[in-house]
């Protein structure tokens, strides 16, 4: 009933964890039924280890959070040394997300883990991070740069590959048709939209980057009409995230032309609320005599 495929391969439910919402997968254990999703995407990995931006880089918001994490990590070589055996270990679906700043970082990051012993089955690539100076939004505005980089990793790859696009473009199905172009499985939309925060008491910026990523249910209106967009013009599937907090939001997300989604911020209040809404998703399914929860996809009424 909620079982879907990407690709070859099989989720147990449309329903995945947005890249660093649960770090490198082990930050959660004890807390969340990992192994009940559908799927995780892990934290960005860089090719080189990152620090990330200087605090403070993080700031809530009404209905959302604010942050310029700066795609802190370990780097892909300890990743694969200290990260990955845990995430091998894992009964759900793993998608390794990687970010860079420029064609050698993201082509190098992606062959170490081609050749590390990894059980993930696929791909996210970060060309849409607003959150750092260099890099990575190159690519995700640039028709041409996503299109380039995206056959560039596909020759390197028989897994799921997965380009993750931004709001902050003029066209996102310009970008879309891009990565559908260079050869993409799917596609992820959206990654979070352009903020700022100001602390009236102090007259200061509340984020040290000043800018930084707008996420949580403020931005779901965003995501829907964006994933509806993508859904009218690919051919490809479209891994829809932005705000999702209830069953409810998941269905919204696929009626627009979602495949399957990500829950991000939400994770933070609830770690669990992935395994929490399942059964919501099957008793809907059940009510509206659904066999499978996707033939609700792109079914919205004019």
């Amino acid at each position: 009933m909620l079982e879907v495929k990407l690709g070859d391969i099989t989720f147990a439910s449309p329903i995945t964890v947005a890249s660093g919402t649960y770090g490198y997968g082990n930050e959660v254990e004890g807390l969340a039924e990992v192994n009940r999703l559908g799927g995780i995407v892990t934290k960005s990995v860089t090719r080189q280890p990152r620090e990330g931006n200087p605090l403070p880089r993080i700031a809530e918001t009404p209905s959302g959070m604010l942050n310029s994490i700066g795609l802190a990590n370990v780097g892909v070589e300890l990743y694969c040394k200290e990260k990955l055996p845990f995430l091998n270990n894992l009964k759900t679906q793993v998608i390794v997300n990687i970010a860079g700043s420029s064609m050698k970082d993201y082509l190098e990051t992606m062959e170490i883990l081609e050749e590390a012993n990894g059980n993930h089955i696929g791909y996210e690539i970060n060309i849409s991070c607003p959150n750092v100076k260099e890099g990575g939004m190159e690519f995700g505005v640039s028709c041409h740069m996503t299109e380039k980089l995206t056959k560039e990793m596909r020759k390197r790859t028989s897994k799921l590959l997965i380009m993750k696009l931004s709001p902050n473009v003029t066209s996102i199905e310009e970008i879309g048709m891009a990565a559908q172009d260079g050869g993409a499985d799917a596609v992820s939309a959206i990654n979070t939209v352009v903020g700022m925060g100001i602390d009236v008491k102090k007259k200061s910026v509340k984020l040290h980057t000043v800018f930084g990523g707008l996420s949580g249910p403020a931005i779901k209106p965003i995501a829907l009409a964006n994933v509806h967009k993508l859904y009218k013009v690919l051919s490809i599937p479209i891994m829809g995230l932005g705000g999702i907090a209830s069953a409810e939001d998941v269905l919204e997300f696929i009626l627009a032309g979602s495949h399957m989604v990500q829950i991000g911020t939400t994770n933070y209040i609830n770690p669990n609320i992935g395994v929490d809404i399942l059964q919501e998703l099957e008793d809907y399914c059940t009510e509206n005599g659904l066999k499978n929860i996707l033939e609700l996809k792109g079914q919205l009424k004019s």
